[in-house]
């Protein structure tokens, strides 16, 4: 079993922001102060059967016995304190890792307004004008102030290395407050089923250094289409994105017209039975430009 779990990526337990590293240490004791009780009781209960087993003649038996207000003072209040002890610790940490709590920085926050659609991830830049899909560029040491929501069915946005996971919804804004220690590419999926191509419906965070940062931006708005309602809307069309790429401006208010419909959202997903349009519409869809 060791060896087999030797492949496995510990995301989780490999933070590379402040708020997954908070949530690792939260999930590492929670399961310390868990293990308290379950050890010693895994102990006792091979122990017991251990002692009381037919060949021990030292056993005793007490065929009257009733109560013990001993016992009954180590059963219960060994548990309540654990449960208070945890209880304690989980709401001290649930609220330190609010998703809409600010972190706390000297840089100011970045801005990325997050879209996900029928089976992509569209992520708009409002400051910068820019936007691209299914890849997350950020600068390294600077947090990130998401704005989420769906242009479609409800799914849930998740770095696992850089923090916590949110819901989008649609019709509703969520916020999520996430950094990068250092450079690094990272994985990022939807952790909701949502439909055939929910599989494929994953993306790269890349954090980058200022320097390198600010130079993507600029091979973005080199080039390639503008993101507008119209293209939105071909976009938000079901399909699986082949391969990230990039929109060289964006409509302003973009995000907002998705929000309050004024944009109509995606049709969901098809029935199984009819995944035809899933084939016929990927083809299509590459209509920007890699960056």
């Amino acid at each position: 079993m060791a060896l087999s779990l030797g492949g496995c990526d510990w995301a989780v337990l490999n933070p590379k922001g402040p708020v997954g590293d908070g949530n690792a240490t939260l999930l590492v004791d929670s399961v310390a102060i868990m293990l308290v009780i379950v050890v010693p009781t895994i102990i006792a209960t091979l122990g017991i059967a251990w002692w009381f087993r037919s060949s021990n003649g030292r056993a005793f038996y007490l065929p009257d016995w009733e109560y013990s207000g001993q016992l009954e003072l180590i059963v219960w209040a060994i548990p309540l304190l654990t449960i208070m002890l945890l209880g304690g610790v989980t709401w001290i940490g649930a609220h330190d890792l609010d998703p809409a709590k600010p972190l706390v920085s000297k840089e100011e926050p970045l801005n990325i307004q997050v879209v996900s659609l029928d089976w992509k991830w569209l992520f708009i830049y409002p400051d910068q004008h820019v936007a691209s899909v299914n890849r997350l560029v950020i600068p390294a040491g600077t947090p990130i102030h998401f704005a989420l929501t769906s242009g479609s069915v409800m799914t849930a946005f998740f770095v696992p290395q850089l923090g916590s996971m949110i819901y989008t919804m649609n019709r509703m804004r969520t916020q999520l407050f996430l950094s990068a220690d250092n450079p690094g590419v990272f994985r990022g999926l939807a952790t909701q089923i949502a439909g055939d191509g929910f599989s494929d419906m994953h993306f790269e965070v890349e954090a980058k250094s200022s320097e390198d940062f600010y130079a993507w931006l600029g091979q973005v708005r080199g080039g390639g289409p503008a993101l507008t309602p119209e293209s939105y809307i071909e976009l938000s069309k079901q399909s699986v994105v082949p391969e990230p790429f990039t929109y060289q401006t964006v409509s302003d208010g973009l995000f907002d017209k998705i929000l309050d419909q004024t944009l109509p959202p995606g049709p969901g997903p098809v029935a199984e039975a009819d995944a035809g349009p899933i084939v016929a519409t990927t083809s299509q869809l590459c209509v920007g430009r890699r960056n």
